[in-house]
């Protein structure tokens, strides 16, 4: 069974940690897909999976880590795709509870990162903060948003392929756009150790990243539920300065219209955000 579970790695510059992983892949699952995305490493990372027994797939330059996994899943033959780190952080003893989860009859489950996995107590929180506000988007306990470490059906993961960026934030829009097809997402509890190496993720660049990904989460679900609640804060403190200024200059100011009427702007692109949010998840066969 395992022939139809195809294992996609992203890896740049991962050449010290690979013959690890991909060894206990085997162990775990024999006879899988192993498929490493090479994605313009400069090291000898392609040489050290080939080695290990891998299937290896490059980029003559680095295009980042969500385009390797689309290079990854569009490469895949198995039914299963399972996505995880080639630094070591993800434990291969985790994927079958993972597969577990999906002969539940679930689409997707995410290995959820526990307390004491979080590289450092930033991210934890930011991780946190993205957690809750996904959470309130989908109507659904959202417990892991940013995991890089998932199983999925091919079929349904394919679909959303023209979504997906080419940077570091492919969890993020895969899990939005699962939510929003109605698809089912599951969450397996997980512990992440340390990465070996060093890590690719840069703290001004990446903290400007993080902060999109607060956008995106409502572009991919539903906008209005970000803009109608700022529409209402921006109405309020308008509607409370005109009363302010009304009762102690008897009249109303430029500052209440600017604030109403941004209000009014704000919802009103909401609501359009809102079509196109729809026509973005438009049954199309083509995109894959």
């Amino acid at each position: 069974m395992n022939s139809r579970i195809s294992v996609i790695l992203p890896a740049k510059n991962e050449a010290p940690s690979l013959p690890t992983v991909v060894a206990r892949i085997e162990q775990h699952l024999p006879g899988a897909e192993i498929i490493v995305v090479n994605d313009g490493s400069t090291d000898d990372t392609a040489n050290a999976a080939q080695t290990a027994g891998a299937q290896v797939v490059s980029h003559p330059y680095s295009k980042g880590n969500g385009a390797a996994i689309k290079t990854g899943a569009r490469a895949a033959t198995g039914e299963i795709l399972v996505f995880m780190d080639a630094d070591g952080q993800h434990d291969p003893a985790d994927i079958p509870r993972l597969l577990a989860r999906l002969d539940e009859g679930h689409d997707m489950v995410v290995g959820a990162r526990q307390n004491g996995s979080q590289a450092s107590l930033g991210r934890g929180v930011a991780n946190g903060f993205y957690n809750r506000l996904a959470s309130y988007m989908t109507g659904q306990p959202v417990e892991d948003l940013t995991s890089g470490f998932r199983a999925v059906r091919a079929d349904k993961f394919r679909e959303f392929l023209y979504l997906l960026p080419n940077g570091f934030s492919y969890p993020t829009t895969s899990t939005m756009a699962f939510f929003r097809a109605g698809y089912s997402v599951a969450y397996e509890p997980i512990h992440a150790a340390q990465r070996i190496g060093n890590s690719h993720i840069h703290l001004l660049k990446d903290g400007v990243r993080f902060l999109l990904i607060i956008f995106k989460i409502g572009t991919l679900y539903s906008p209005l539920k970000l803009f109608a609640p700022a529409a209402l804060l921006f109405f309020l403190v308008g509607l409370g300065w005109y009363g302010y200024t009304f009762l102690s200059m008897g009249r109303f100011t430029n500052m209440s219209a600017l604030l109403m009427s941004g209000s009014v702007i704000i919802f009103m692109m909401g609501l359009i955000s809102e079509q196109i949010t729809a026509l973005m998840y438009k049954d199309d066969s083509r995109r894959s």
